[in-house]
């Protein structure tokens, strides 16, 4: 098992706060990196979780709605805690409304944090880990949306898609240089983001129906396969979005 252990490493996790990326924080820390969460929100609750597991995580408070906010904080990071081998990008947020009355601010919300604030992220890290002349590991966090329309999620449609691309484009050009990336795509997960889905009885049916698995996903279930991808044991998978989704896309 010593080709899946983080030991030694340390990662940056944006939107550890809770979900998906508390989940994350709490599992690379388990899997012995040491975590550095990211957020706008405070981290008690899940420095608390990673101490649980016997992990180590530090707490930095960051807007991240801007790229001028987080490229600031992951030079923070560097300044405080040291050079980062692993970059998770996490956040991210959701606007719901038909097509026909969405408007431009939130069109553009979604696509700054979503896509653009992941990006430049990624630019930040790869060139820290080339100047330092090391490798490292990017896992994005991108959506069942990054392979299927959705239904009144236009902007965070177009920005899980165009993340998968991303992926790809950075994977061929940082690969190469020991830089691997990869993201996650998450099913239909229990967050506070999927509040108004499982409220509602007849979209929760129709989620739950065609979920082989036979339930919603809860964090924890996404979070191995980003500890998987983050470690050695996945050195040789670059490139690729993983769907994590109960067998979803399978049906």
């Amino acid at each position: 098992m010593s080709r899946f252990s983080l030991t030694g490493a340390r990662a940056l996790v944006t939107g550890a706060n809770t979900g998906i990326g508390q989940a994350i924080a709490v599992e690379l820390a388990r899997n012995g990196a040491e975590v550095i969460a990211v957020g706008r929100s405070s981290m008690e609750a899940t420095l608390a979780a990673v101490a649980a597991v016997g992990g180590r995580a530090v707490a930095l408070k960051a807007d991240l709605g801007s790229v001028a906010g987080a490229t600031a904080a992951f030079a923070a990071a560097l300044e405080q805690s040291g050079p980062i081998d692993i970059l998770v990008n996490n956040a991210g947020i959701i606007r719901r409304a038909d097509s026909i009355d969405f408007t431009e601010a939130d069109w553009d919300a979604v696509m700054e944090i979503n896509l653009k604030v992941v990006f430049f992220l990624a630019q930040a890290f790869a060139r820290a880990r080339l100047a330092e002349g090391k490798g490292g590991s990017i896992v994005n966090i991108a959506s069942l949306l990054s392979f299927q329309g959705g239904i009144r999620i236009p902007s965070y449609t177009a920005a899980k898609s165009g993340l998968a691309g991303l992926t790809k484009t950075l994977s061929n050009e940082w690969s190469g240089r020991g830089i691997t990336v990869n993201a996650v795509a998450p099913g239909y997960v229990v967050t506070n983001n999927t509040d108004s889905l499982r409220g509602d009885p007849d979209r929760n049916r129709a989620i739950l129906d065609r979920i082989p698995i036979g339930r919603w996903a809860e964090p924890e279930d996404i979070s191995g396969a980003v500890a998987f991808l983050a470690s050695p044991a996945a050195r040789y998978v670059t490139g690729i979005t993983l769907p994590v989704d109960g067998g979803w896309l399978g049906r």
